[in-house]
Order: C-alpha cells, then structure tokens, then sequence
C-alpha cells in the first residue's frame, strides 16, 4: 500500500513536476523505507552484501548502546543525588512527564531510564531534526540525495553532549557542525574534519561554561559535581581511588561507567563492546584503534617516568586516561570516521598514534583542557591526507625501483 501511494506520486518530485525542489526529501523516506529499485546489473563493479546504508545503520545500532546505557546512567546518578538531597520537588516540563511515568527511585531501572530519557531524547530529537533540515536543503539546492552519513552524525553529537546542555545550544552545534564542518566542503566523502567533533568544538569554545563547568555533568538542577577526568587534573589518582565529587571512584567504576560525564561517553565496557562489533564487521579499522591506543600508552608511560610534584596528571597510568573523558568514545566512533581518517593501512597506524600522543599531551601539560581526545582527532584530520600521500609515494618509489 505504501510503495504503491509513493510509486504515485513519485513523478511529481521529477525534474519538471510541481515538487521538484523537494525530491531530496522524497527519496530519503523512500530509500529509508525501501530498497532502492536502481542497482548495478553489470559485472563491472565489486558485488558486496553491505552498502552506505548498511554501513551508516549498523554504526547507529552500535552507538545506540551507549545511548541506551546513558540514559540509564543519568537517571541512576541523578535520583542518587535527589535521593540524598531529600526531595522530589522540581519545576520544569521535564519533571511533570516523569512524576506522571513515574518516580525517582535509584534503586528502579525503569525510573533511571525515563529520567535519562527526558533528557537525551529531546537532545537526540533537536540534533536529528535541524541537522536534518540543513541536509535536506543542501541536497535540494545541489540537486543531490540526501546522504545517510548525517544518520551516524547525528547520534554521535547527542551522545557526545552533557546532559544539561540547553537545546537551543543543541540546535547551534549541529548547525555548525553539518555546515561549516561537511556541507561547505561538498558534503559527505569531501570533509576532511568529523562534523559530529566540530559541531561539539564549537560549542566548547563558543559556550565554555555550557560545556565544561561542574554544573553541567548532571542533570539536576542546582548541583554541582566535577567529573572524574578534572579530579584526575587537579588531583591525581590517590590510593588507586579517584575522589571525584559523587564520592570515591575506582576503575571498575570508571571502567563500567558508574560516575558523571556526556551521555554516551561514561561507560568503557558498552564502547569497547560496540567496537568489537564494528571491527568484526571490518567497518571500524582496527589499525587506526591500535594505533591510538599505543600512541596513548607509551606518552603516558614517559609522562610517568618523568613524573611531576605539581602536576597530578603526570602520575596518571595509562589504563585511567582510557576509561575517564571520553577517550573510549572518541577512540571508537570519531577515530574510525572513514571519510576524514586516512586512508592506508600504513597511514591509518600513523592518525591513530598521533591521536593517542596528542590526546595525553593535551590532557597533562595543557592545564586550560582537561579533555583531549576531540582535540586530538580535529589536530589528526589535518594530517590524515598527509599521511597517506607519504605512504602513497612511498609505495611508488618502492615499486619504481623494484622494476
């Protein structure tokens, strides 16, 4: 029933037909819905079982773990600071939803989850809808589909937001992100940076205090809680225990994501799991995973050695920068972007360490920026076309003089 309705009034979104201007719009909800009806017969091309829609859908679910274990988490930090706070009065259409579903009890997972949702999804629904309105109008103006790349970015930006973050901020992010840092450059496979990260730098340096301050790692108001990655910067590890605001904080904790942070990025276990998955799949290289976490090891290992009586962030084993920030995150999904990465094999060694190396050097000698990781990946998107034009003429010469 539904083919047939948008088989008829496929026509009109055809170049001639009243609503040509819209076609970019009509194919994505067809192509969403359906299979498109133009494929390669010939035997000119590889044949393969996925394509960008695939690809693009499969990264979505992965992220769509973070998501769900995030809104969770913000419900289950949140209730354990209104349960000790004593109070369940609060203003506000978000808690009017979640006094009519339900109740603050920490202890319920179904209450953790709905406080949680009421703060991703309006954060997911604002990031998807105006992102998606500037997709829709470039691909109008330029004549072209709408891409399925905005699908992943639009994940990645909520989830890599705090959870206090003002929705009117939101819609800023992404703007900029999917316009001055994809659209302007051609649109998707033209980028050279990660528009997801661009959007969020923007918003780190546009509104520091939005992005950064205490108050904006969890979602109640009025509290004030410094995540586990500025206590490792002002205080260190003490005793294998990082004092973080919520109370004392182990790895495992760290490691599970029990603690504060954006709210896709808390829990190392859910990434890591997501990771293996696309790595499986061969869509997420493993060399550029590898690659950074050596770069990262071995600078905080010599940052170790050289240690520090001023700077506690000098003392910080390796294993800590892995599972507090959002290394884990970026390390997975940002890294491993196929469009603003490097390309070769070889290449893809050389990004990865030099994400892992800036990530810690950002991180420990750079007071002004606790987090380093999405500083890191933009520094390594200007490099990544360098780095392959080395290996390529590398492996020219090579060749030259092997004939």
């Amino acid at each position: 029933m539904l083919r047939k309705f948008l088989d008829s009034i496929e026509p009109h979104f055809h170049k001639g037909g009243k609503y040509e201007k819209f076609y970019a719009l009509y194919e994505a909800v067809d192509t969403g819905l359906f299979q498109p009806s133009e494929r390669t017969k010939t035997t000119a091309h590889v044949r393969d079982g996925i394509d960008l829609k695939r690809i693009m859908i499969s990264v979505w679910a992965c992220a769509m773990l973070a998501a769900f274990f995030g809104m969770w988490n913000i419900g289950y930090q949140s209730n354990l600071i209104i349960a000790d706070m004593g109070t369940t009065e609060f203003e506000g259409w978000r808690h009017a939803i979640i006094g009519a579903l339900t109740s603050y009890n920490p202890a319920s997972t179904w209450d953790n989850f709905v406080y949680g949702a009421m703060f991703f999804l309006p954060i997911y629904l604002v990031t998807f809808v105006i992102g998606g309105i500037w997709e829709v109008l470039f691909a109008a103006v330029r004549g072209h589909e709408v891409n399925e790349g905005f699908f992943v970015t639009s994940i990645l930006f909520a989830l890599a937001c705090p959870p206090d973050l003002p929705l009117w901020l939101v819609g800023m992010g992404i703007s900029f992100g999917v316009v001055i840092g994809k659209e302007v450059f051609g649109g998707t496979g033209k980028n050279f940076l990660n528009p997801a990260l661009t959007g969020r730098a923007f918003l780190y340096f546009a509104y520091p205090a939005s992005m950064s301050g205490d108050m904006v790692w969890t979602a109640v108001d009025g509290y004030s809680g410094a995540t586990a990655l500025s206590v490792l910067a002002s205080e260190g590890v003490q005793n294998g225990v990082v004092q973080a605001a919520a109370g004392p904080l182990t790895w495992w904790d760290a490691f599970l994501g029990n603690m504060h942070g954006s709210i896709g990025e808390t829990s190392t276990l859910v990434i890591l799991i997501a990771g293996v998955i696309l790595m499986g799949m061969k869509i997420a290289s493993w060399r550029i995973v590898a690659g950074t976490l050596l770069g990262m090891m071995a600078t905080s290992l010599i940052f170790n050695l050289i240690g520090s009586d001023t700077n506690p962030f000098f003392n910080v084993p390796w294993y800590w920068h892995l599972v507090v920030g959002g290394f884990a995150f970026g390390l997975i999904f940002m890294t491993t972007d196929p469009v603003s990465a490097a390309m070769t094999n070889l290449g893809r060694w050389y990004y990865g360490m030099l994400i892992g190396v800036m990530t810690v050097l950002i991180r420990v000698v750079n007071p002004a920026f606790p987090e380093g990781i999405m500083l890191a990946i933009l520094f390594a998107n200007l490099f990544a076309p360098l780095f392959d034009h080395f290996v390529v003429q590398s492996n020219i010469k090579r060749r030259l003089a092997r004939g």
